[in-house]
């Protein structure tokens, strides 16, 4: 069967009418997309390394205490703490949600892959514009991109709901320490 160009689009707009007016198909409710809940405006790791002396102050799990959260990946995790001469993560963002968040938790993302988690933990609320920076490993560094991604993973809701990204990157076993 041969249609011609001018009656294609005729053809797929019927069609659509059509399968929106029969109950029940292509009505799939879609998951909430991040976008719709949090607008990051501003992600950017930095190494802020200082060197003294041949003394290179690294990153060194086992002598912190605490800091260790389950992520949305099942997964025990670490945040270092912050400090203006270990890595750090800067983020800017809004919550853009009808509701109060309590826990969001970030994924960055550089070329394609999850190099870092962070936990930002208090009331924010509809509309708050957040400017905090999270201690991370310096293994993130090089990231060798000049386009991080800040992505939110997992949200918790003042109300107790909660909410894990549909499109969650792959797991990277090489960001977690293993106590």
């Amino acid at each position: 069967m041969r249609i011609q160009r001018a009656f294609a689009p005729l053809l797929l707009t019927v069609f659509l009418l059509c399968s929106a007016a029969v109950p029940g198909a292509a009505q799939t409710s879609a998951p909430t997309p991040a976008s719709s809940l949090i607008h990051v405006s501003h992600c950017n790791p930095s190494l802020n390394v200082s060197q003294s002396g041949g003394f290179y102050r690294g990153y060194t799990p086992g002598f912190y205490r605490g800091g260790f959260w389950g992520d949305p990946y099942g997964v025990r995790y670490y945040q270092p703490p912050v400090t203006t001469t270990n890595p750090q993560l800067a983020i800017d963002y809004k919550n853009i949600s009808p509701k109060t968040m309590h826990e969001i938790e970030f994924g960055l993302i550089a070329n394609r892959n999850l190099v870092a988690e962070v936990r930002d933990v208090g009331t924010f609320s509809t509309g708050a514009e957040i400017k905090h920076k999270f201690g991370i490993s310096p293994n993130v560094f090089p990231i060798h991109t000049g386009l991080p991604q800040c992505v939110a993973l997992r949200i918790t809701f003042a109300d107790g709901t909660k909410w894990r990204n549909p499109l969650l990157p792959p797991k990277n076993s090489q960001i977690y320490y293993h106590p």
